[in-house]
Formats: structure tokens, C-alpha cells, sequence
């Protein structure tokens, strides 16, 4: 049989920006979705679609880890460029360090996308869940802590990462 070719690294989001592969995904995704859900039930093709985004995620996370050398925040946080690409996401930047990464998302554009796609029930799952698991791939000793989101319809997203103490 003979050997499978590897795929070859994903440079999309360097290429478009994050919201518009996000947008080109969604567009993709919600008829696939819809179909999976009418076939199989939604409650069952919703964990597996959150499974395969984390997933995904965490691999980001590993690439993104790869080319920072170390497990430092700064660097992490100047991969992000992608996902502010073009105001995706307004912030109050709180703190920046090698150590921790505190700001809050005052407006985000992904979710207003999966609103006006019709696709505000999955843009938690889509896009918000994917948080966590990036920082799982780029640093397990980094913890992830956001009590709120925009998606959810709250003021703004506090996101804080911090390195645990060894």
C-alpha cells in the first residue's frame, strides 16, 4: 500500500486572517451541521464538532508553541495577530508579561459573524471553546480563565492566562 502523503502546514490563517477563515468554515459548516444533526441527532453531532475543534485547536497551539522556542506570553500573545486581524477582536489589554496575558474583548467580530449567519447557537462551540484548547498546545503549565463572553451576550470576554507556579 502505498505511504500516505503528509499535509502540508496550515498557513491560513497568516494568509487570511482568522475571521475569514472562520467565516469561510461556518458557511461550509452550517448546511454539513444541519445535515449531520437531522441524520443523527443534534445533541450527538454538537460533541463531536466541539471534540474536533478543540482538537484542532490544540494543534494550533503546538504550532504556535513551536515557533515561539519557549512558553513565554508575550510571544504567545504576538501570535494572536490573526485573530485581531482587520478589528476581529477590540481589547483592553490589562497586563503582558512573560509570565501572564490579561485583556478583555470590548467587541468581537466572530460573534457578531455567527449572528448574522444564523449561527449564534454554535459559535460558542465554533469559536470560544477553541481558547482553551489553543493554550493546552502551546503551554500546559499556562491556565486558561474566562468567567464570560460577548457570544454569550455579557459585556466583554475577560480572558486571563497565567503561567502556574512551579
Amino acid at each position: 500500500m502505498p505511504e500516505a502523503a503528509s499535509t502540508p502546514p496550515d498557513t491560513l490563517n497568516e494568509q487570511v486572517g482568522v475571521l475569514k477563515r472562520r467565516e469561510i468554515e461556518a458557511r461550509i459548516l452550517k448546511p454539513f451541521v444541519a445535515a449531520l444533526a437531522e441524520r443523527f441527532g443534534e445533541a450527538e453531532v454538537r460533541v463531536v464538532l466541539a471534540e474536533v475543534v478543540k482538537a484542532a485547536a490544540r494543534e494550533s497551539g503546538a504550532v504556535m508553541r513551536a515557533q515561539a522556542e519557549d512558553g513565554d506570553l508575550t510571544r504567545f500573545a504576538e501570535a494572536w495577530e490573526p485573530w485581531f486581524r482587520g478589528g476581529a477582536l477590540e481589547i483592553d489589554e490589562l497586563e503582558r508579561t512573560t509570565e501572564s496575558w490579561a485583556f478583555n474583548v470590548t467587541r468581537c467580530r466572530y460573534a457578531e459573524l455567527y449572528r448574522s449567519l444564523g449561527m449564534a447557537e454554535l459559535g460558542a462551540t465554533l469559536s470560544c471553546n477553541r481558547d482553551a484548547a489553543l493554550i493546552e498546545g502551546f503551554d500546559l503549565d499556562v491556565t486558561f480563565k474566562r468567567t464570560q463572553t460577548l457570544m454569550e451576550g455579557k459585556e466583554y470576554c475577560d480572558f486571563r492566562y497565567h503561567r502556574n507556579k512551579v
